[in-house]
């Protein structure tokens, strides 16, 4: 297996700018993954697919107001942070936009407050130590949504880049496959009899990172926090004593399940977990909890691109790909949705 085996070539007005209005609005293409057929519908039609004994797993997280507008004392060179991940009340993870953020370099956040430069983790990224505590309703004020770099259109409303169910701020991008769903499908979903569960997976920008070694199993994954909990291990337990499928919704939920799975006693057990995960769901995975999976079009050379490969193979997954082009899809974190049964 190599990293090459996993490239496409996308032109750029297939990369979405903007999310569809309404949400629901979005292509999705059905991909039957025993036979290659494909299916072209609308994603407000999702409930044609899914049976009453379903069970659909979304995730909780929400996005952050990551990017924060710095100046550097005394120069007042201005500059960015791009907050990824926080170690304690008032420590951060951060990547450093603009020169000279070396240890002992005091920034000023526009709007908020100082902070101190304490550790160089290589590359863009700083441990930061905040004057005092930056609580979530503070950090909505002074900060801006981390939008990915291929989006240049701002937003209209911060919530475009948030999905209508988001509870438990803590990630740096959107988990965007849950970004379709309107309060009114949701509600027409259990309204058939298919059960909803939620989970929380903070997602980091590193999952967005495309593998550049030439063997993806050398690439070093990224950590991310997840919680799953009775709720969800008792509706996925009910679904699979029921004939009932576990659809999860986007690869962040795939990634908490199968995590959730490997830590039980049992390998055929869904057990409640917290903590880290760093699993990697490369080609040969083996998966023990999902039967569906509702994911965006991923970017080419990434570990979400390899982890679809991973559920209905590499080859089915780039010929789909290529039909998704030839229709007419949007592609990435704004553009439509792909159903894989």
């Amino acid at each position: 297996m190599r990293t090459a085996e996993f490239d496409y070539e996308l032109p750029p007005d297939r990369i979405a700018q903007r999310p569809a209005s309404p949400r629901d609005s979005s292509r999705l293409m059905v991909l039957d993954r025993r036979d290659g057929s494909i299916e072209h519908t609308q994603f407000a039609q999702l409930p044609a697919y899914l049976r009453p004994g379903d069970a659909l797993v979304l995730n909780e997280s929400r996005v952050i107001q990551a990017r924060l507008r710095v100046w550097k004392a005394p120069s007042g060179g201005r500059g960015e942070l791009l907050l990824l991940r926080r170690h304690g009340p008032r420590t951060w993870e951060a990547l450093a936009g603009g020169r000279a953020h070396s240890p002992g370099v005091r920034l000023k956040v526009i709007g908020g407050p100082w902070a101190d430069i304490v550790e160089d983790l290589g590359g863009a990224r700083r441990i930061v130590r905040f004057e005092t505590e930056i609580r979530w309703p503070e950090l909505d004020q002074i900060g801006a949504p981390p939008l990915p770099p291929y989006i240049h259109e701002p937003l209209r409303d911060p919530n475009e880049y948030q999905t209508v169910y988001a509870r438990h701020p803590g990630s740096s991008a959107a988990p965007t496959a849950g970004l379709h769903f309107t309060e009114d499908l949701l509600d027409q979903l259990i309204g058939q009899g298919v059960a909803i569960c939620r989970l929380t997976l903070h997602i980091g920008l590193d999952t967005f990172l495309p593998v550049t070694e030439p063997d993806p199993s050398d690439h070093p994954i990224h950590t991310e926090w997840c919680q799953v909990g009775e709720q969800v291990t008792r509706v996925v337990r009910q679904a699979s004593q029921t004939g009932g499928r576990v659809i999860a919704v986007g690869t962040t939920s795939v990634r908490a399940l199968e995590t959730a799975a490997r830590q039980a006693a049992s390998s055929d057990e869904l057990a409640p977990f917290a903590g880290p995960t760093d699993l990697y769901i490369l080609p040969g995975f083996e998966f023990r909890i999902v039967d569906g999976m509702l994911t965006n079009f991923h970017l080419p050379r990434s570990t979400l691109l390899m982890m679809v490969s991973a559920f209905a193979g590499r080859e089915r997954i780039l010929e789909a790909y290529a039909v998704a082009k030839a229709e007419g899809y949007r592609f990435y974190s704004f553009g439509d949705a792909m159903l894989i049964l």
